[in-house]
């Protein structure tokens, strides 16, 4: 481009021509810039295209945005509106104004945080994330309070005091959290997750939730204006109360919570109601007992005073306990003296079981009787054995007896075959047959010379 303009350095060119070779030049060398600035002149034809001027302390250009890019804008601009523009530089070639082609805008600083405020709660609001109907109650006497901030703002400070204050039955923790900055939605995330896993094993859980800080401008509470820490909130299965801020602060924690406090006392105040009321209900109750048991107490006084007046002399009921007590005494001596006896002779009773059923007696018997035992018992395996023994004796006389080895040492031989097999008869050998006769003491091998019948 920087070419040709050299190339019409050399020869006169027209105005346009001069206008539409800067154009191309801008276009080339800024296509896509992004500019801050202050919106002012606005002007919106029937065309459906919008212009005006961006300006700032040290400059100003003109601006067009058209048609198709307007129908993008989330926002109505208007005069005096801080925008971010991004864009591309050119030039009007039949005027020769510089200006700027608008491709987007956004608002800046607060104005643009109000619209991402508004598109998100327009998107959570269309998916039912502040829907009546979903919000869970509110328990009318928490056992167990948890506040999620910061442990060093003066929020927490005040909704501490005024829970100690209102209701000193309930249980308060703290989970904390960092509510201001960059990171503070994620940690008020992880605050929201800790309360759900204390509650998983927690024998005292934790029955409402207080989220909260203190005012501030919306860049302070931006934090609170966070999807996931809405959608967390909105799953959360405990109650939230949401104190954020002052009572003109608005945040998308307010609108997903499950109830919306002006401000972190507030907050405290709604948690505590049931006990606040509970008291007022107790004090109303005591004044109407107080009065009840007074009306009581003056009707007791006139029946008294009417049944005084019905009495007897004092002292002639007097001379009639003295009497009665007398004779009760009497009666009472007697009684003691008679239970003495009986206690006597049930104690000489007992004293002369004990001494019958004396344990030295029963165990210098029992050791009697064991001695006699093992005398007895000795005397009876003595006496087993002494037979068993006789006894062992025939037997072995017996089997002796039928032992066919005591037979062969009387001079009787075995004669067996090569087999093993006994021989019984001359039928079982043959003539040169090796035979083998055991004796009685030891055994021969012989050979068959001569069968005889």
């Amino acid at each position: 481009m920087s070419d040709v303009i050299l190339e019409q350095n050399n020869e006169i060119i027209s105005v346009g021509e001069l206008n539409n070779a800067a154009r191309k030049l801008l276009e080339s060398n800024f296509n896509d810039v992004s500019v801050i600035g202050e919106i002012s002149n606005l002007s919106r034809p029937s065309s459906g295209h919008i212009y005006f001027t961006l300006k700032d302390d040290n400059g100003a250009i003109r601006c067009a945005m058209f048609r198709n890019a307007n129908m993008r804008l989330k926002f109505n601009p208007k005069n005096g509106d801080k925008c971010i523009l991004k864009g591309q530089v050119s030039i009007y070639a039949p005027r020769g104004d510089y200006q700027l082609i608008a491709k987007s805008m956004r608002l800046a600083g607060a104005g643009d945080l109000m619209q991402q405020f508004e598109n998100l709660k327009e998107k959570l609001d269309s998916e039912g994330l502040f829907d009546l109907t979903n919000k869970k109650i509110l328990p009318k006497y928490p056992k167990h309070i948890c506040i999620i901030t910061s442990a060093s703002t003066a929020a927490y400070q005040d909704i501490f005091s005024t829970i100690n204050r209102r209701c000193v039955f309930a249980k308060v923790s703290l989970s904390e959290a960092v509510v201001q900055g960059d990171s503070a939605h994620n940690s008020l995330y992880k605050a929201i997750e800790r309360i759900e896993k204390f509650n998983l094993s927690s024998e005292n859980p934790i029955d409402i939730v207080i989220i909260s800080r203190g005012g501030g401008s919306i860049e302070d509470l931006w934090c609170f204006n966070n999807e996931q820490l809405a959608r967390k909130i909105h799953s959360f299965n405990v109650p939230i109360i949401s104190g954020v801020g002052h009572e003109i602060d608005f945040t998308i924690t307010d609108f997903v919570a499950d109830m919306r406090a002006p401000t972190p006392t507030a907050a405290a105040e709604i948690v505590t109601e049931g006990y606040f009321k509970l008291n007022d209900q107790l004090i109303n109750h005591k004044n109407n007992l107080i009065k009840t048991y007074g009306l009581l107490i003056n009707e007791k006084a006139q029946q008294i005073e009417m049944v005084r007046s019905k009495l007897k002399s004092p002292l002639s009921l007097l001379r009639e306990k003295i009497q009665k007590l007398d004779n009760i005494e009497i009666n009472l001596k007697k009684s003691i003296a008679s239970f003495v006896l009986n206690e006597k002779q049930h104690l000489r009773y007992q004293t002369k079981l004990l001494q019958q059923n004396n344990p030295l007696e029963k165990i210098k018997n029992l050791n009697l009787r064991i001695h006699s035992l093992d005398i007895l018992s000795r005397t009876r395996i003595k006496n087993l054995l002494s037979r068993n023994t006789i006894n062992l004796e025939k037997v072995n006389d017996n089997l002796q007896i039928l032992n066919p080895l005591a037979i062969l040492k009387r001079g009787y031989s075995i004669v067996h075959n090569k087999d093993g097999s006994v021989i019984k008869s001359n039928a079982q050998i043959n003539v040169n047959e090796e035979l083998t006769a055991r004796f009685g003491e030891g055994s021969a091998l012989i050979t068959v010379k001569k069968i005889n019948d």
